[in-house]
């Protein structure tokens, strides 16, 4: 049994190192998707681009770009490393959740985001590859929900799905408000100028990321009541609806630059975040 556990920990610490620069390169890769959609839609709001675009947009307008379609790959390699991160924190517990409500609520919050940005970083590559080929994709929002909705419980699952949603929105906004994610960096790491890059651009960023959030919950929940999947809208719908309300380019530009700055600072985080990887945690890179 002793040897059993002391093998373990011989385990986790030997995997320390990769899988922290797996997760820092995960979160980097995060912050480039939302600095990248951030900007696109600033230049909507501004009236010197398209129209304010989400994910799928996004990967599609950089795909056309010289050398983009590579970015558009390593992004995706970058987001499944993040995808792998959240896996690991959700059925390993490397942060010591434990086993109690709260923390299988938390970990089960990981494993919803390992699922959301699987369809995020399949899509990355689907378009990458596509842009070779000279192909194309649907609304994958539309689609999952019409396939959710013609299941037994379809809608009261969508509806909760919406729910979930919205209640990490108002979990954002209050962790934007409150500047409570300080708490995950090694601030002694960091120097006062990289201090306050993080506390500003994570207050902004989280602050603009929560309202979109809500949107996105709201138009699940609108789906799930109405049973018409066209209702479904992702990131792209919820900034679509924020440019149509009255003073909307104004409004879109802030919500814009929100998400430039959320995008900072994931990157941010991504350098400096602490990790606790067992108990002699060493974390430098």
């Amino acid at each position: 049994m002793g040897m059993s556990i002391h093998t373990d920990d011989k385990v986790r610490e030997e995997i320390k190192p990769w899988v922290r620069r797996f997760a820092r390169t995960g979160y980097m890769a995060k912050g480039f998707v939302y600095m990248v959609v951030g900007i696109l839609s600033l230049m909507a709001a501004l009236g010197v681009g398209g129209k304010a675009t989400g994910t799928s947009g996004m990967f599609r307008s950089l795909a056309l770009v010289p050398l983009g379609n590579i970015l558009v790959w390593l992004t995706g390699i970058g987001l499944f490393m993040y995808i792998g991160w959240a896996l690991i924190k959700a059925f390993y517990d490397p942060k010591g959740e434990g086993k109690n409500p709260k923390g299988l609520v938390k970990r089960s919050g990981y494993l919803i985001t390992a699922i959301i940005y699987t369809t995020l970083a399949t899509q990355a590559i689907r378009i990458a590859v596509s842009a070779v080929a000279g192909g194309g994709g649907g609304n994958s929002n539309q689609t999952m929900s019409a396939r959710l909705l013609e299941q037994p419980f379809g809608p009261w699952i969508l509806g909760g799905v919406g729910a979930v949603i919205i209640g990490y929105g108002v979990y954002e906004l209050v962790n934007g408000l409150t500047r409570r994610f300080m708490k995950k960096f090694l601030l002694t790491h960091m120097d006062d100028h990289e201090k306050k890059i993080a506390r500003n651009a994570g207050a902004a960023g989280l602050t603009a990321r929560g309202i979109v959030l809500g949107l996105i919950g709201f138009f699940f929940i609108r789906t799930a009541i109405t049973h018409d999947p066209n209702q479904a809208k992702g990131l792209d719908g919820a900034l679509s609806e924020i440019a149509s309300q009255p003073h909307g380019r104004w409004l879109l530009g802030i919500v814009a630059l929100g998400l430039v700055l959320y995008g900072i600072y994931q990157i941010t985080r991504g350098r400096y975040e602490h990790m606790q990887f067992g108990k002699k945690e060493r974390d430098r890179s």
